[in-house]
């Protein structure tokens, strides 16, 4: 069945900014962040009169960080914008994230008059030769009568095949111009305003070989990525490993494809790893679904060892073979193709089952092991906090309907590692697209905007937080009640480890003033609690989860030991070998 357009009629003499913001209100989309200048003047003042939300930002860079977490809370495109010149280029780190990660994203921004373009206009730049690497389109509007049309297409580009950020490139003229439009030339397909837009199925005679590859295998395993979620393929992935009795492991992406607390969940695979890696090692078949299988997935390129056959499901024909050749290439939508492998092994189903009960029964075996390996870090009580003993404190705390962000570096890593989603779903954002330090607070505001509902804590290191830190003032100025988790070890803790562990404790430009955040909070309207003892952690925690109404910034001071600033068993007898990163 046809759905029809959706329309809502505006027409007559109007502002390129105008139609550009009537579009936008037929698209639906959610709050916008971005940074006016005179360019897009004409774009703002029609926000104002349309009453679309707007927030300004403090920097550029966060409100496409923002749009970005919005999105991957809502599989919609997030919005966001920046003029001319610095304002443009300052997307480009966001961006990116967003087109490694597959984030459906519709960035605007200004452009110099065309009759003065190139006479060095203020903040003139080469900005389309910078921008259009950083997106999957990048598309140039030359007249104001075509904005319908090409927003129209920003949004089907964004949503369909593997999603992405769109940048839609107005020049001054084009958003000051005005045109006569017809009611008819403001409609959009309902399709194109959620990912995935549009889905492929794999060719059938793959599946039926690759689902002969899962009937026959003794210990297959599945490790998903990122791509689950932009498919909205959580519940086709429970069906098929309940039915064939196949345990999942994920990246940090792939966080939340099934509950981490799921007795089929294997936990996170790669650089770190509790249980997963042993049993890719142990694997006679490994189906991979929406992954890279890149440098973090695969310990730079070592797992899965060679010899083990893999089927690889990606809706990007380009990533099947890059880093690993598949026995079997599933090309197409990720929930498509695993309910059409299951529907293939449907009849078989509990014979297949059934023959894996004692592989399953390892899996309990294996992860209570493990946690009687970590239990005494998930549990210590020294001071400085431990990290594992936050991240223990963060499962208690932190219920089924939530969400958490993890800025890059070590906070993902050891949220990566020992943070439980409760159910399934995008519960946990941690930005691998371009793995960018200064995530986590924009991230957390758009991941709050996204699930005003429910509680949403972002995580984020002392460096990271140094970098983005204005953006507290945008998110008590926008009334969002998010938790800010400042990991404390006045240094920057990821490099710091690296030189310890590579260098002999020879550290260089790694340290940092030590910081009070939460007395920087409170002094700018924000709740701030610093937190030393690690059993203040859990109270404090419930605290800021419990403020949906201003920031509040939890300090958290953990070990300044660089060698425990990693979630390795022992960081400090990690094995340097020229070319390696141990983090």
């Amino acid at each position: 069945m046809t759905v029809p357009p959706r329309m809502n009629h505006p027409q007559g003499r109007m502002t390129g900014g105008r139609a550009l913001a009537e579009m936008l209100r037929l698209a639906q989309i959610g709050p916008m962040f971005g940074m006016g200048g005179f360019q897009l003047l004409p774009f703002y003042d029609a926000l104002n009169q349309l009453g679309l939300r707007h927030f300004l930002i403090n920097d550029e860079r966060c409100g496409a960080f923002a749009a970005d977490a919005y999105a991957r809370v809502t599989n919609r495109p997030g919005v966001c914008d920046g003029t001319l010149g610095p304002g443009a280029t300052n997307l480009v780190t966001a961006l990116v994230e967003s087109l490694n990660a597959g984030v459906p994203l519709v960035a605007l921004a200004g452009d110099t008059h065309r009759a003065h373009s190139w006479k060095n206009m203020t903040q003139e730049c080469r900005q389309t030769e910078i921008l259009r690497p950083a997106v999957k389109e990048l598309i140039r509007v030359e007249a104001t009568s075509r904005i319908p049309e090409l927003l129209r297409r920003a949004f089907a580009v964004a949503t369909s095949g593997r999603p992405g950020p769109v940048l839609i490139d107005v020049p001054e003229d084009v958003c000051h111009g005005e045109h006569d439009f017809a009611a008819e030339e403001f409609a959009i397909d309902p399709a194109t305003l959620a990912a995935p837009a549009r889905r492929m199925r794999p060719a059938g005679a793959d599946i039926e070989r690759a689902g002969r590859m899962l009937a026959t295998a003794k210990r297959p395993l599945i490790l998903v990525g990122g791509g689950i979620h932009l498919s909205a393929g959580q519940e086709a992935l429970l069906r098929l490993a309940e039915a064939l009795a196949i345990p999942v492991a994920h990246t940090m992406s792939g966080k939340g494809g099934i509950a981490c607390t799921h007795p089929l969940s294997a936990g996170l695979f790669g650089r770190y790893s509790r249980i997963a890696n042993d049993l890719i090692a142990a694997s006679d078949c490994l189906l991979v679904v929406g992954c890279k299988l890149g440098e973090i997935a695969t310990k730079r390129y070592v797992l899965p060892p060679p010899g083990i056959p893999i089927i690889h499901l990606d809706i990007l024909a380009e990533e099947i073979g890059r880093c690993r050749a598949p026995e079997v290439a599933l090309w197409g939508d990720a929930r498509e193709g695993l309910a059409d492998l299951l529907e293939a092994l449907r009849d078989d189903a509990p014979r297949i089952a059934a023959a894996r009960r004692d592989y399953l029964a390892e899996l309990p075996q294996r992860l209570s092991r493990w946690r009687e390996e970590a239990a005494p870090r998930l549990l210590s009580d020294e001071r400085p906090i431990n990290m594992a003993r936050l991240c223990h404190e963060l499962n208690a705390a932190m219920p089924a309907e939530s969400v958490l962000v993890a800025d890059g570096g070590f906070a993902a890593h050891w949220t990566g590692l020992l943070y439980d989603t409760k159910s399934a779903g995008r519960r946990y954002i941690a930005d691998r697209g371009l793995a960018s330090i200064g995530y986590g607070l924009p991230g957390g505001m758009g991941a709050a905007l996204a699930a005003p509902e429910q509680p949403v804590a972002a995580i984020t290191g002392d460096g990271g937080f140094n970098m983005v830190l204005g953006e507290i003032e945008t998110a008590r100025r926008a009334g969002i009640g998010l938790t800010v988790i400042v990991v404390n070890n006045a240094a920057s803790g990821y490099v710091k480890a690296l030189q310890h562990a590579m260098f002999g404790r020879r550290y260089q430009s790694s340290d940092l003033v030590e910081m009070n955040y939460a007395a920087i909070a409170e002094a700018m309207g924000c709740r701030g609690i610093r937190i030393e003892d690690p059993a203040h952690l859990g109270a404090a925690l419930r605290t800021g989860l419990a403020e949906r109404q201003r920031p509040t910034v939890l300090d958290v001071v953990v070990t300044r030991d660089p060698g425990k600033m990693l979630p390795g068993i022992d960081s400090r007898t990690a094995e340097i070998r020229k070319g390696d990163r141990v983090a």
